[in-house]
């Protein structure tokens, strides 16, 4: 089969490989959408991969092409699937809580096993989420980052009728913000530096859009919750200048959320994270998607919101799509910062 190996710093080819190999518990599934995740950026351009040659890609959708003889009957060969690429090991007490993403001897498609560039790729059967006709392939290759953004709102303890505000707009962003809404938000206010990134927002279900570029913008954002502060706020960004925001923008007894990540020393002055003693807010992390049983309502939902168009993949959140052979390509338009305005999509023939 052919695959787009990453062999070290900026060196991806797309070539011959040996197929993987499939064990009793497991399906093969021919990949036919995966989308380049901002965690396979620093993979790509710096030393973050945990060895070479790797493949990458976990957010992808195809389908199930083989399966072992221990797989469901439910899991037919031709079923359309998307993959949840967290490979928790079942057995750690977190596992045996049901807290999937804190399992501290888990695998990760694409990152610590080979992943989804490429034509197949094999993953436990318990890791298959199959869907309808009605969803395509592209929605399928959303269902990961979809879910990350819901697993916020349950580490979030979110229940609707309140206000929130979305720091970040990129794909985590928008999703964390349409499941906000779905449930019940009072008011969203959404906030990015760029406008079109915003503009999407506002089409996509927020009530109002922030750009912190502008000088009065958090006057202006405090006018909009009446100088209240906001009941929930999602950071998404995973930057330290967002992360600020977040706790000028809580509320008292608010929560705030970190979904975003951050690969850079975070700093904050005294009186911003005095903030959280004086307002009394909640402070909490979230880490990937996954819930009890494994791997969790999170997936479970999408796949329903999406199969009933209430979750919504719009087509200006996709910046290009291109082939498989064509991987390089489309991890240099990275190279530019700023260049990329939504996901980038590799798809198979």
């Amino acid at each position: 089969m052919k695959a787009a190996v990453l062999h070290g710093i900026r060196d991806i080819k797309y070539e011959e490989v040996d197929m993987p190999q499939m064990g009793p518990n497991d399906v093969l599934i021919k990949v036919k959408v995966c989308g380049i995740c901002g965690s396979d950026i620093p993979r790509y351009f710096s030393d973050a991969a945990h060895f070479y040659p790797i493949i990458l890609g976990h957010e992808f959708s195809g389908v199930i092409a083989d399966k072992g003889k221990n797989v469901p009957e439910n899991i037919s060969i031709g079923n359309r699937a998307a993959v949840a690429p967290l490979m928790p090991c079942h057995t750690c007490s977190a596992c045996q809580k049901g807290l999937h993403s804190l399992c501290k001897n888990y695998k990760f498609v694409g990152s610590s096993f080979n992943g989804a560039m490429a034509d197949f790729v094999v993953v436990p059967y318990k890791n298959i989420i199959t869907f309808p006709d009605t969803v395509s392939f592209t929605q399928g290759a959303f269902f990961e980052p979809s879910t990350i953004g819901l697993h916020g709102l349950f580490c979030a303890d979110y229940c609707g009728g309140n206000t929130v505000a979305i720091l970040g707009v990129g794909t985590i962003g928008l999703f964390t913000m349409q499941w906000c809404k779905l449930l019940g938000a009072r008011q969203i206010v959404a906030f990015d530096i760029d406008d079109d990134r915003l503009e999407l927002a506002k089409k996509l279900g927020a009530d109002e859009i922030v750009n912190t570029t502008q000088d009065d913008f958090m006057n202006k954002a405090q006018s909009y919750v009446e100088n209240e502060g906001y009941e929930y706020v999602f950071e998404t960004a995973g930057n330290n200048i967002t992360m600020n925001y977040a706790f000028q923008l809580a509320g008292n007894r608010s929560t705030v959320c970190f979904i975003g990540t951050s690969s850079k020393d975070l700093n904050f002055s005294w009186r911003d994270f005095e903030l959280m003693n004086r307002k009394e807010f909640n402070l909490t992390g979230s880490w990937m998607g996954y819930s009890a049983p494994f791997p969790g309502k999170e997936w479970i939902l999408t796949s329903e919101y999406l199969s009933k168009d209430k979750l919504i993949i719009d087509e200006n959140i996709i910046d290009t799509v291109y082939e498989m052979e064509e991987a390089k390509i489309a991890f240099e338009r990275f190279a530019t910062p700023g260049s990329v305005k939504g996901k980038i999509l590799l798809v198979n023939e």
